[in-house]
């Protein structure tokens, strides 16, 4: 595990134009000043010694006499973190919910068991080591075959891959390649869901100090022993950026109980809600709350009549209306990037419901369908490993899962912004199982808002 701190500086078009370059902690202090004083920018950084930055930075910070939290704000940083396990990623996604950020992905990115995090990283009992090892060589042994399968099939039949007959009847070598990334994708898209959760990948952030330091409290308050060594290096970085603003960047005793019982609560759930060996339905469902007034379908359909693209205007009514919605089974692999959507509150209990593994996507009379199938029974097992164990209070439980693996989701958001992802995720170059699980939430928008079907830009997940 590394997490590197990456400085900004200015271009060179700034430097030629003469633009001010500060420090982040000078940045957030002369943001701090405007609340003293009204001479604008000019007359603080005057008031700056150029030789002397740290000493301006606590010449202003002694003379604001409010709390450092709005001032973190104002201070932008940027970490690099490089061999976190996809569950840990995962989990800093969700506490970051302001971040801008991008992480390796398994759509486009063949992983091996070399990348497997160390079992005393992650914390595994001691008398589990052997079994979770012998687990993660059987994942991801079934990773590499399912991949094999689904290469052949892209290669036996392009239509199959939704590749474009303009690029497969095409012999130059631009469009070759283009053919050979759009099976490749297809394969990983199919074949990922026999990733363990505790593969490695990279991830990258930038938020402010402030949002860093409320990750510091959860990642330091963690029972697992990976987020905690994940917490103290974010700490170790953001002080080279921000030293002054980390006061409170440690394990905090009301996050520490909070995390217990979020945990108590998957627990509790595991002996309540359906399991199912093979896959569970992705039952979706979506509740609307109008503003004051209500939101009639015909308004709807008038906030959408300027939309023609998914970053273009929405209206007020949408953006006043709350919704909440989700499925009853999703594979992690697609909560991994659904939970990066960054509005609103996201719930996800980590209590296994089901396995998914594309079986659905085999071609009728596939040779090696009956094959492919009994390969769910790789992620069958590694679910009731995980149940198991987290019915007996083990922590670590969730680093038996696969990317499979079917959990619970939901968001609570606005209707402006659930369009938005509904959009986004049944578009152009959308996952496939992205798109199935929107249009399921799409329909039951319709049942309430008819008038909105065919203005609401619901793509067709075309490859790209």
């Amino acid at each position: 595990m590394k997490v590197t701190q990456v400085a900004l500086r200015p271009t060179e078009a700034s430097d030629a134009a003469g633009r001010p370059a500060l420090t982040p902690e000078l940045l957030a202090a002369s943001g701090a000043r405007y609340s003293r004083n009204n001479e604008g920018l000019d007359a603080i950084l005057a008031r700056i010694d150029p030789a002397k930055l740290d000493k301006s930075v606590d010449s202003i910070f002694k003379m604001i006499d409010y709390g450092h939290a709005s001032i973190a704000d104002m201070a932008p940083v940027a970490l690099f973190i490089d061999g976190v396990s996809l569950y840990l990623a995962y989990y800093l996604w969700t506490l970051s919910p302001v971040a801008g950020g991008q992480e390796s992905s398994t759509r486009y990115i063949k992983l091996d068991a070399d990348g497997l995090i160390s079992p005393d990283a992650l914390g595994i009992p001691a008398g589990d080591r052997d079994a979770w090892r012998g687990a993660m060589d059987r994942a991801f042994a079934a990773y590499r075959d399912a991949l094999g399968t689904w290469e052949g099939i892209a290669a036996a039949d392009p239509d199959v891959a939704r590749i474009p007959r303009s690029l497969t009847d095409d012999k130059s070598e631009k469009a070759q390649k283009a053919v050979a990334r759009m099976r490749r994708n297809y394969a990983f898209d199919r074949a990922r869901y026999f990733l363990p959760v505790a593969a490695a990948t990279n991830v990258m952030l930038v938020q402010s100090a402030r949002a860093w330091v409320t990750v510091c409290q959860h990642l330091c308050s963690h029972p697992l022993a990976e987020a905690r060594a994940l917490g103290d290096l974010v700490a170790r970085e953001l002080a080279l950026a921000t030293p002054r603003l980390l006061k409170h960047a440690a394990a905090k005793p009301s996050f520490e109980a909070g995390i217990r019982r979020e945990f108590d609560a998957w627990r509790a759930l595991a002996g309540r809600i359906p399991y199912s060996d093979g896959e569970s339905e992705p039952t979706a469902f979506l509740d609307t709350f109008a503003p004051p007034g209500g939101l009639s379908g015909a308004d709807a359909a008038a906030d959408l009549e300027a939309h023609d693209n998914r970053y273009a205007y929405l209206g007020e009514g949408l953006r006043r209306t709350a919704v909440r919605f989700g499925w009853r089974a999703v594979a992690f692999a697609e909560i991994r990037d659904l939970n990066r959507h960054r509005t609103g509150t996201k719930y996800c209990p980590m209590t296994p419901v089901g396995f998914y593994h594309a079986a659905d996507e085999l071609p009728g009379g596939h040779m090696a369908a009956d094959a492919y199938r009994t390969l769910g029974d790789v992620g069958a097992v590694a679910n009731r490993q995980a149940r198991e164990r987290l019915e007996a209070g083990d922590t670590t439980f969730a680093y038996w899962l696969l990317l499979g693996a079917q959990v619970p989701f939901e968001h609570t958001t606005t209707a402006d912004k659930f369009l938005y992802e509904a959009e986004l995720r049944t578009g152009a170059g959308a996952h496939y199982r992205y798109a199935r699980h929107l249009r399921d939430a799409l329909r039951l928008w319709y049942a309430q808002y008819p008038e909105t079907r065919g203005r609401v830009l619901e793509g067709s997940a075309e490859p790209e």
